[in-house]
């Protein structure tokens, strides 16, 4: 349920509440967790078919924040 941007930061993971990869990334950097980035962004908190793709990449995100500590 993603949508392709020439700019990565603006591509947009969940449709239902507009928030972009790049506001997902700012969010997970303040500490947040999935459960916390719905309730501030909205994400996974309509249809739900972001989910998986929302999890992934906060995956993603861990992996190389503890490759860096």
């Amino acid at each position: 349920m993603t949508k392709t941007n020439s700019n990565h930061a603006d591509e947009i993971m969940c449709e239902c509440s507009g928030t972009t990869r790049g506001k997902i990334q700012i969010l997970f950097e303040q500490g947040m967790d999935i459960d916390a980035i719905s309730r501030w962004a909205g994400a996974v908190s309509g249809c739900g078919g972001c989910e998986w793709d929302i999890v992934d990449y906060l995956n993603t995100l861990t992996e190389r924040k503890n490759k860096i500590t």
